[in-house]
């Protein structure tokens, strides 16, 4: 595959910004956050950067205690981060153009909004290399520097839904699934992952709402599924 391996970097990195933007607060907090319970510059910096996954590292941050209860600590990670086995499913089936070395280094930068980014390129062209790097790139990179500032510099933002930095993500994937949108099977599987999870949530303690939500939504759109109708020609030997 050739092409323009600069111009698709900078197209995955226009792309990412507004994520980019929105992470700034939640990462200056989750610094803060963590140095006040005894971790330090060094501990945050390397958490960010090995983990990099915001959700699991507020959930370790609250938590943390002295001795730190290491096995549920694990257990809750997983839980939080187990949908991220669904997001890698939907995602294997499109990098081709990725070296098979290279897509292991690929889900680990697999955050949220760089899935549901790559989902939404994949839905217009084929996703590359550089485009990816694009997208994970300036946002793994602000996120460490974000978290180590926090960190660094104490509470630079206490209270983030008082400037509505809470609604941030909400927005952005708001935004993103009116690319995904398809009509009315795209409307069953919205209902029923949200459904889904919202219930569960309600009556289950814990995360369990994050795994509810992605299993129901998948299933409904497995059963609405429907083959691409071929065009005339198609098929012929």
């Amino acid at each position: 595959m050739s092409y323009d391996r600069a111009s698709e970097f900078c197209a995955g990195a226009s792309a990412c910004l507004p994520a980019a933007v929105a992470v700034i607060p939640f990462g200056l907090l989750l610094g803060a956050r963590s140095t006040e319970k005894g971790l330090s510059l060094a501990e945050v910096f390397v958490m960010s950067a090995t983990v990099f996954a915001g959700s699991a590292q507020f959930v370790v941050i609250d938590l943390w205690s002295e001795p730190a209860p290491w096995l549920f600590i694990a257990l809750t990670t997983l839980l939080v981060n187990i949908r991220h086995v669904l997001m890698g499913a939907s995602l294997a089936g499109k990098l081709g153009a990725f070296a098979p070395v290279a897509k292991p280094v690929t889900v680990f930068f697999m955050a949220d909004e760089i899935w549901a980014m790559a989902e939404r390129r994949t839905a217009e062209a084929s996703l590359t290399p550089a485009y990816y790097a694009g997208l994970a790139g300036p946002l793994y990179l602000n996120w460490l520097v974000c978290t180590f500032c926090g960190a660094a510099f104490g509470h630079a933002i206490d209270r983030p839904e008082v400037y509505g930095f809470d609604f941030a993500f909400t927005a952005i994937f708001i935004g993103l699934l009116t690319g995904f949108w398809r009509g009315a099977s795209t409307a069953g599987v919205l209902a029923a992952s949200s459904g889904a999870a919202v219930a569960v949530k309600y009556m289950v303690e814990g995360p369990w709402y994050i795994l509810a939500g992605g299993l129901a939504g998948m299933v409904v759109a497995i059963v609405l599924w429907r083959p691409a109708p071929q065009t005339a020609g198609e098929g012929a030997v």
